[in-house]
C-alpha cells in the first residue's frame, strides 16, 4: 500500500516541509565551517584558475592587441598596472610568465578567493585597499599595502592594482594608485582585457564581467601616467582624473577590438 497516498496531500506537504526545514538547518550548520575551510577555499580557487586558463586558451587574441610578452613596454617597467574592478579577472592568465608581479587584493573575505586564485599563477598577493588619500579605508591595511608595493617596485617587480575603490564609483580611479606612483616614481600603465563572449552581472556594483570560452580576446595597454614626486593636492586630483580617462579609453578600445573583429 502507498503510505504517502494514505496520508493525503496535507500530510505529505507537512512531511516535505519538515524535510526541507531539516535540509536548511543542516546547510546553515555546515555553511560557516565550509566558508572557513582552507581546503575548500583552495579547491574553489583551483577551479577558478582552471576556468580562467580555459578562457585564455580558447580565445584567440585579435590583431591590434598589445604584445605583453614583447619588449615594447619594457621601458616603463617596473610599472603600476592599473585595472578596473569587474574587468580584471583574466589578468593572471594573460600576464607573461617569468615576469615578477605583485598584486594588491582587497582585505575583504570575498576577495580571499581572488588572492588564492592568482597565487595559482605564481603571482604574489598583498592584501589592502587603495582608497582615497586620508580615508579610513587606508587604515585597514591600505597604508601597509602601499608600502609593500613600493618596496616591490624598488626591487624591479611590476605591481598590479585595481584603480577604482571597492563599492565606490565604478570606473573612477581612487587616489591610492596615484599616491603609489608619486611615492615610487614609477608610471601607471592602464590595462584592459576583453572577450567577445561574456556575461555581465548587471546587478553587481561594478558590472562584473564573466569572460567565457570559445571566442576572441584583446589586450590593450593605454597611455602611461607619470606622477611627479612633488605633486600637490590639485595635481594629484588631475592625475587621478588622467588615470580614469586613460583606463576608460583602454577598456573601450579592448571591447571595440573584440566586438568589431571577425
Amino acid at each position: 500500500m502507498d503510505h504517502e497516498a494514505v496520508k493525503g496531500p496535507a500530510t505529505r506537504s507537512a512531511v516535505r516541509g519538515r524535510r526541507g526545514g531539516t535540509s536548511k538547518t543542516f546547510w546553515r550548520k555546515i555553511r560557516e565551517p565550509l566558508a572557513q575551510s582552507r581546503f575548500v577555499k583552495n579547491a574553489i580557487a583551483s577551479l577558478f584558475a582552471q576556468f580562467v586558463r580555459l578562457v585564455r586558451l580558447t580565445n584567440r587574441v585579435v590583431d591590434g592587441s598589445a604584445q605583453m610578452s614583447g619588449g615594447a613596454y619594457s621601458e616603463f617597467e617596473p610599472a603600476i598596472i592599473a585595472l578596473w574592478h569587474g574587468q580584471h579577472l583574466l589578468t593572471p592568465a594573460y600576464y607573461p610568465r617569468g615576469r615578477p608581479v605583485v598584486a594588491m587584493v582587497s582585505r575583504s573575505a570575498d576577495a580571499e578567493l581572488n588572492a588564492l586564485m592568482i597565487e595559482k599563477f605564481g603571482i604574489e598577493a598583498v592584501r589592502g585597499s587603495g582608497g582615497r588619500e586620508g580615508s579610513k579605508r587606508r587604515d585597514k591595511g591600505g597604508a601597509k599595502a602601499l608600502i609593500a608595493l613600493k618596496k616591490s617596485l624598488a626591487t624591479g617587480k611590476n605591481v598590479a592594482m585595481i584603480a577604482d575603490i571597492p563599492h565606490g564609483t565604478p570606473r573612477d580611479a581612487g587616489l591610492g594608485i596615484v599616491l603609489l606612483a608619486r611615492l615610487s616614481g614609477r608610471p601607471i600603465l592602464p590595462a584592459a582585457i576583453a572577450t567577445s563572449r561574456r556575461k555581465v552581472l548587471e546587478r553587481s556594483w561594478d558590472k562584473t564581467t564573466i569572460n567565457l570560452p570559445f571566442g576572441r580576446s584583446s589586450i590593450v595597454l593605454g597611455t602611461p601616467v607619470f606622477v611627479p614626486a612633488n605633486a600637490d593636492e590639485a595635481e594629484m586630483e588631475r592625475k587621478r582624473q588622467e588615470v580614469t580617462a586613460a583606463l576608460n579609453a583602454a577598456t573601450a578600445e579592448a571591447y571595440r577590438l573584440v566586438d568589431g573583429s571577425k
